[in-house]
């Protein structure tokens, strides 16, 4: 399931707080602060979410959320990445982020 939203559309709120969430953490995770995350930055996130088989998340985002190939997740593709992980989570984002 991946999720794709527009203005139109009644999204749960508390679907848009964990989008938010998840954005933010993502983007802080771009520590040399280039405006796209290399896979260390996206291990990262992965691990601050306290993913089980973080590697393996890192391995399959990029495979979904880099778009051009370019082996970086950039402020364009950031949105696909949310989704991958809204996905592989569903609805228990904001449990790991609180741990």
């Amino acid at each position: 399931m991946v999720f794709f939203f527009s203005k139109d559309k009644n999204v749960p709120t508390s679907l848009l707080a964990e989008r938010a969430e998840i954005l933010s953490l993502f983007e802080s995770c771009d520590v040399n602060h280039d405006g796209k995350l290399s896979k260390v930055e996206v291990k990262a996130g992965f691990e601050r979410l306290k993913s089980r088989f973080p590697g393996f998340r890192t391995q399959r985002a990029f495979k979904v959320a880099d778009k051009n190939g370019d082996g970086f997740i950039s402020k364009a593709e950031l949105q696909e990445l949310v989704d991958y992980v809204l996905d592989c989570y569903e609805g228990k984002i904001a449990l790991k982020l609180k741990k």
